[in-house]
């Protein structure tokens, strides 16, 4: 996002729009180019008296940030609006979960923070060594240039408001992703939120519970209804699912809940 200085009248109407506070205003309004994720909210909002906001063409690898922050920008790879991901939210028809499967969101960065590309690749690469199984059909797994969680080097540089890293892991095996998890944690600039997803009802769901409370995220069950998406395309998908949940910050949160889906990640030339 650009600020014509030949227009502005440095009112400061804009700076409350922008959910990174990348937004200053002196004689006029200056936007740190390094802090925008070109989400285009403050342009969008109509709220300059002189619309002195202005979009400009984006090339790789910064039209990234418009990717994953633009909530009207539908991404190259899945046709999705914002971040390009549908999340979990269809497992119903999908199923991408199975049964003895645990499915795990974390996404990085919330609005009024954002996240670095870089964090994105310290919390991948520890999942990678796990060997999880990464959804390719999601924005930060189509970034990814090998096995072990690494991003294309000409991203890590860039910004988003958010990203979702998705994976599948077998159930036995999560108390080692909450280890992962918590030490990556540690080591990144930027708030997350941790759900999990459990296919099975009952007790597969208070187990999962169980785990992701001694590892030190509080569970905070959450559920969700989708109405008209269609027939079921896997036998095992449409199950009454377990518990939810998901919160964030630092530590993070956890979730275990209802199946669902997710979203990828590629073009090297974009516009807006």
């Amino acid at each position: 996002m650009l600020v014509r200085d030949d227009l502005c009248t440095g009112c400061g109407l804009c700076q409350p729009y922008c959910p990174v506070g990348a937004i200053t205003v002196g004689d006029v309004a200056v936007i740190d180019q390094d802090r925008c994720v070109e989400c285009a909210i403050c342009h969008r909002s109509g709220i300059c008296p002189v619309d002195a906001l202005e979009l400009h063409w984006l090339t790789w690898p910064r039209l990234v940030r418009a990717l994953f922050s633009d909530p009207l920008l539908a991404h190259p790879g899945t046709g999705v609006l914002g971040r390009g991901t549908e999340e979990m939210k269809t497992n119903d028809v999908t199923g991408r979960f199975r049964p003895g499967q645990v499915g795990v969101g974390i996404e990085l960065g919330r609005p009024g923070m954002g996240t670095s590309f870089r964090d994105v690749e310290v919390m991948a690469t520890r999942l990678a060594a796990l060997g999880v199984g990464f959804e390719p059909d999601n924005p930060v797994t189509q970034l990814m240039v090998d096995g072990a969680g690494h991003l294309r080097p000409d991203v890590l540089g860039e910004r988003a408001l958010s990203a979702i890293i998705e994976f599948t892991v077998p159930q036995d095996r999560l108390p080692q992703v909450l280890a992962a998890v918590r030490e990556a944690g540690a080591l990144i600039e930027t708030v997350f939120s941790l759900d999990v997803i459990v296919p099975d009802p009952g007790r597969h769901a208070e187990e999962v519970a169980r785990l992701c409370r001694e590892a030190g995220f509080p569970v905070r069950p959450n559920g969700k209804t989708n109405v008209g998406l269609g027939h079921r395309r896997a036998a095992w998908a449409g199950g009454p699912g377990g518990a939810g949940s998901g919160t964030g910050g630092g530590a993070g949160g956890a979730a275990a809940g209802r199946g669902t889906g997710t979203g990828p990640v590629g073009g090297e030339e974009g516009t807006r």
